[in-house]
């Protein structure tokens, strides 16, 4: 039987991510972080507005979340500031990244200490996450079905693990990768005498806040 996860330390406050987005509306989240951008670039509205072609007046109204800009303007904005579009939709890195050191990276360890699991993702609104795993050697973690639609894609960088799904068990070794349904519980066993390290990504059907 499996124990238990644990968290190993409590989750610190990631450095150089920016606060979330209060409100979940796009245009909520559109207008914090033009505004945000903005003030990282010192740009006055009509200073946008020469930079990028957009007029003062539609600034305005996406700034404070009484308009929806369409793909074609949020290009032309973006190009001005300097960022992606994405850096508009999401409610972290709006300068187009966010650095997670290793030290303050979530972590979540088995009672028994022989499996662990490193977020290496900043925490908020997403579908997706995407995890370290390290599992000792000769040893096996079990873990439950996730909600249904959940979908893994694992690769081996170090060692051995045997995936058992379904009732089906998949070797892999280093460099090998695998996707498989997470809505059913699911066990990893290192068969080895050395350490497996894997990383995973796991895509949720929907938008999930951690």
């Amino acid at each position: 039987m499996t124990a238990e996860l644990r968290i190993a330390e409590p989750v610190p406050h990631l450095h150089a991510v920016a606060p979330q987005v209060p409100g979940n509306d796009i245009e909520d989240i559109v207008a914090e972080n033009l505004s945000r951008l903005r003030a990282l670039r010192h740009l006055s509205l009509d200073g946008l507005a020469r930079k990028s072609g957009v007029s003062r007046a539609m600034l305005a109204q996406i700034e404070s979340g009484r308009s929806v800009p369409t793909i074609r303007v949020l290009q032309r904005v973006a190009s001005a500031l300097q960022v992606s579009v994405s850096a508009f939709l999401r409610n972290f890195a709006p300068q187009g990244f966010a650095v997670l050191p290793v030290q303050d990276s979530p972590r979540t360890v088995s009672g028994n200490g022989r499996f662990s699991s490193r977020s290496l993702y900043p925490a908020g609104e997403r579908r997706f996450e995407f995890h370290e795993l390290k599992l000792d050697a000769l040893s096996t973690e079990h873990l439950p079905a996730l909600v249904p639609g959940v979908q893994k894609n694992l690769v081996i960088t170090h060692g051995t693990l045997e995936i058992e799904i379904n009732d089906h068990r998949r070797l892999l070794g280093t460099g090998d990768a695998i996707f498989f349904d997470a809505d059913h519980a699911h066990s990893y066993h290192n068969p080895a005498n050395v350490d497996a390290v894997a990383y995973v990504v796991t895509q949720y059907p929907e938008t999930r806040t951690v």
